[in-house]
């Protein structure tokens, strides 16, 4: 890991042009993140790079520092070739949408990521599954090469963080409890940054809590199955959090399955569990993620869709 990230520091030393994205449709862990370390390379090497998201970004991270500094990839020359691309939260390469164009003509890719990934496509990688986020993971990069910082920074970080562990209800170690200890003794506020986060639209609140109201429930109510058609897809504030959220909160569920209609033969499928491993479910329909909270977009129809997603339930207990 030392090599890897002194790697790293020596690319971001001798590269020209620099590029940075997370995965398509970026959460606050993606998009903080990748804020974050660009404002870190630009304070340290004074080197600005070029920030890129593909999807939509919640309204809630609207106001988020440094929001407008990143651009759509349609807006950007895909065929540029740049010196260094790093990869932030990304998981899997058919969780980049369009920035994966940019990495085919890079002369070095990074990475800097916490979901497990068996075929990387970095040169170098920093990556550590036991982080609760990757900004967990910039913010030790932080301490260990001793690199300067401001307040927007520890914000965007604390920012990922917060999310990334469902204001800490995902912690996995102290560590993470740690680090916010100490960008709270820096002046960070979490109660600031979390009344930054409840910015929903009206009408997404109102989407997501009826297609909560509409839940299915099979297996002897041990899995919830909600869904959102094309129509109110675009209604949806980034995943369908709220959805994920309200029906975490039921007696006796142990899965939760929120399948989004995003086009005709296009579905979003996001997956949690209480206690119990479901990223494998992920990983069959072509997806990935954590334990108890993955992921996958499925090529096809949401009707088809929602019987593989039943039958890869059939039998867990």
């Amino acid at each position: 890991m030392k090599k890897n990230v002194k790697d790293f520091i020596d690319k971001i030393k001798t590269a020209k042009s620099i590029a940075i994205a997370g995965h398509k449709n970026p959460d606050g862990d993606s998009l903080c993140s990748v804020l974050a370390l660009a404002r870190l390379i630009h304070l340290n090497f004074n080197k600005k790079t070029v920030c890129v998201y593909d999807g939509n970004i919640p309204d809630c991270l609207d106001n988020v520092p440094d929001r407008k500094n990143i651009i759509y990839f349609e807006h950007i020359d895909l065929k540029k070739v740049f010196d260094l691309v790093i990869l932030l939260d990304y998981g899997t390469e058919n969780h980049l949408g369009g920035f994966l164009e940019i990495c085919k003509n890079a002369k070095v890719i990074a990475e800097i990521d916490h979901h497990k990934n068996d075929a990387p496509l970095a040169d170098i990688c920093i990556d550590d599954i036991e982080a609760s986020s990757v900004g967990e993971i910039i913010y030790d990069l932080i301490c260990t090469q001793k690199l300067k910082f401001d307040d927007a920074i520890l914000e965007l970080l604390a920012t990922s963080i917060i999310t990334d562990t469902g204001n800490f209800k995902y912690v996995c170690h102290g560590k993470t409890l740690r680090i916010m200890a100490e960008m709270v003794d820096a002046g960070i506020s979490i109660k600031n940054i979390s009344n930054a986060l409840n910015n929903k639209p009206r009408k997404s609140v109102i989407t997501e809590a009826g297609a909560a109201a509409n839940t299915e429930f099979f297996y002897k109510g041990r899995l919830a199955l909600a869904t959102v058609d094309e129509k109110d897809y675009k209604n949806l504030d980034g995943r369908g959090d709220l959805i994920l959220s309200i029906l975490e909160q039921i007696k006796g569920l142990e899965y939760i399955v929120l399948l989004k209609r995003q086009k005709e033969n296009q579905t979003g499928v996001s997956l949690r569990s209480k206690t119990k491993p479901i990223d494998h479910i992920a990983n069959a329909l072509g997806g990935g993620g954590h334990l108890n909270a993955a992921g996958a977009v499925v090529r096809d129809t949401i009707e088809n869709v929602r019987e593989k997603v039943l039958t890869l339930f059939k039998g867990m207990k």
